[in-house]
């Protein structure tokens, strides 16, 4: 189904969760076999790159390194990275062994039979113009990195994040950030994932009408260059002032509205403060 204003399609994939449940043998061989999605806390990485945790209140488990990602580095081994920063953290994982101890149960859990599982559901419904929800986990000058599902990463180029200037992919997100994401590319032969976050703000048009000639309001500093600074006064709403000493991208800064071109989406600003 598609969006009659921004013609993005609705078929956002989500991480099931398993319904809290008794984890009792049969429940945990059940959710096994359905490879259905359970929650782990990371409370240590051994000195082999083993997470170890629990599931639920006191269920012993572990992520042996070769099941914390289906990505693996040149050698074969799922690099430290996918691994070192998750202590303390909330994974969602599968069953991939149940283990009966004379203390009860122990399992071992994987990563990557979740991710291959989302890259599965991927393979057959991604395409250009589909909305996903994503975190950002990964921010570089040039792009954001979102997990889209189940650890699958995919790029957000500076130059899909907004049509305001951007210098820095920082400026717009933090790690951690939720967000909504629009597919723009999909390989399936390399699964790489190219995506898109300005369908999302309101086109120029839309979002100008809020604004007046003469009006005085708040804006964010995005660029500066020869001719001028370049002032957000809202997403994909961008003005050009002259310059002002003393600022500097990312600063809040005061502005009166001198001109509105809508025809060729130009605004002129004075910055007063």
């Amino acid at each position: 189904m598609e969006e009659k204003k921004k013609n993005v399609k609705k078929n956002s994939y989500r991480t099931p969760r398993t319904k809290k449940v008794e984890l009792t043998l049969e429940n945990l061989k059940n959710i096994q076999e359905t490879q259905q999605v359970l929650d782990m806390l990371i409370e240590d990485v051994d000195e082999n790159l083993n997470m170890v945790g629990k599931v639920g209140k006191d269920v012993k488990a572990v992520i042996p390194r070769e099941e914390a990602s289906s990505v693996v580095g040149d050698d074969g081994m799922v690099e430290e990275r996918f691994i070192v920063n998750k202590k303390g953290k909330v994974l969602p994982v599968c069953i991939k062994e149940i283990i009966e101890t004379d203390g009860g149960i122990e399992l071992v859990m994987s990563k990557r039979i979740l991710e291959l599982k989302v890259r599965r559901w991927m393979y057959m419904h991604l395409k250009p113009g589909v909305k996903l929800k994503g975190i950002v986990v990964g921010l570089k000058d040039y792009a954001a990195f979102v997990d889209v599902g189940g650890g699958v990463t995919g790029i957000l180029k500076i130059q899909d994040m907004s049509d305001t200037m951007i210098s820095n992919a920082s400026d717009m997100f933090k790690l951690g950030q939720r967000i909504d994401v629009v597919v723009k590319k999909y390989d399936r032969d390399t699964g790489r994932i190219e995506l898109s976050y300005k369908e999302l703000l309101g086109s120029f048009e839309e979002n100008v009408k809020e604004f007046n000639e003469g009006d005085i309001v708040e804006g964010i500093v995005r660029n500066r260059i020869k001719t001028g600074v370049f002032v957000e006064l809202k997403p994909n709403v961008i003005g050009i002032a002259e310059h002002v000493n003393g600022i500097e991208a990312g600063q809040k800064v005061l502005v009166s509205i001198k001109k509105i071109n809508v025809e060729r989406k130009k605004v002129k600003l004075i910055i007063i403060g």
